[in-house]
């Protein structure tokens, strides 16, 4: 029996992000999991009107089911957390820390983790970047630094395409990162309360895992366990960790890397709440531990609490 049985489950989803449809697929799946386990489960698309609602209902305990801005950044969990309404996975700062990846570079560097060359540039000079600002050059990836899934980013080979790409992602929050670009093997680590559950490959069918190839079935391969030497797998499990720790992660994480060759663990990102559909990795990752979804939701659930 879990934690929260008999009492009144709001699962948090959809919102008002760029991930809004993937968000009412994760809640829609973890509230039938949820659901499925026993509990009183609610489902609440979250909007401007959520802490009426959520006094209304008399909810007891909240599931987060968001992804992206207002999610995903702290937003959610600094109303729930002034409501006394505890939630599920990160705090305000590990949520907006993790989100900002210009913050969580700086972050991952004073870890200690293996962090791609970068540089960040504020939105408005977008349109002035040129390969000659960059000590890497081109080929190099383009990011919004606030956005996740992938949303806004683009491998950059031609520099005469940098500009265009860099005004593409300065159309979303934050800052413009441009990166030297990798060539390595894609691995996601799931880490739960802090212990890494297992590190899956990924092998899309086009040039990097985007947004499409997350979320569209059959786009993309995965290998579980992850294709790459033992002492790799370790060495980005490891990494994955303190990653987790380091942000002050609480929950159900998802650490990002592309394993070089050699085995250098490049960390890419924390996704403090991971997609949680049929296609998501850290429910591939659980059922390859034996932990089956409805288990997997439940556990993350036992850990709602209040961070403040």
């Amino acid at each position: 029996m879990g934690k929260w049985t008999g009492k009144k489950v709001a699962v948090l989803y959809g919102g008002r992000s760029s991930e809004r449809e993937v968000s009412l697929r994760t809640g829609a799946a973890c509230a039938d999991a949820l659901r499925t386990k026993g509990h009183d489960v609610a489902l609440v698309d979250v909007d401007t009107e959520l802490a009426a609602r959520l006094r209304e209902l008399r909810i007891d305990v909240a599931f987060v089911a968001l992804h992206g801005r207002w999610g995903e950044d702290g937003c959610v969990q600094g109303l729930l957390e002034c409501m006394e309404i505890p939630y599920t996975g990160s705090g305000v700062t590990a949520s907006a820390m993790g989100m900002d990846k210009t913050v969580s570079k700086a972050i991952f560097k004073a870890l200690g983790l293996d962090v791609i060359e970068y540089r960040a540039f504020p939105p408005g000079r977008a349109a002035e970047i040129r390969a000659s600002d960059l000590p890497f050059g081109v080929p190099c990836v383009v990011k919004p630094a606030g956005e996740g899934s992938s949303v806004g980013v683009q491998i950059v080979k031609d520099a005469a395409r940098l500009a265009d790409a860099c005004r593409e992602a300065a159309r979303y929050k934050g800052d413009v990162i441009v990166e030297r670009y990798v060539k390595g093997t894609e691995v996601n680590v799931a880490v739960l309360e802090g212990k890494a559950l297992g590190a899956i490959e990924i092998a899309p069918a086009n040039e990097f895992y985007d947004y499409a190839a997350k979320y569209t079935a059959g786009t993309t391969k995965y290998y579980y366990p992850a294709r790459i030497p033992e002492a790799h797998v370790a060495r980005v499990m490891a990494a994955a960790e303190v990653a987790h720790r380091g942000l002050g992660c609480s929950g159900v994480s998802r650490v990002d890397f592309i394993v070089a060759p050699d085995g250098t663990p490049f960390i890419l990102e924390v996704n403090t709440l991971p997609g949680m559909t049929a296609t998501s990795l850290v429910p591939k990752i659980a059922a390859g531990l034996g932990l089956a979804f409805p288990d997997l939701c439940e556990r993350i659930l036992d850990g709602a609490a209040l961070k403040a």
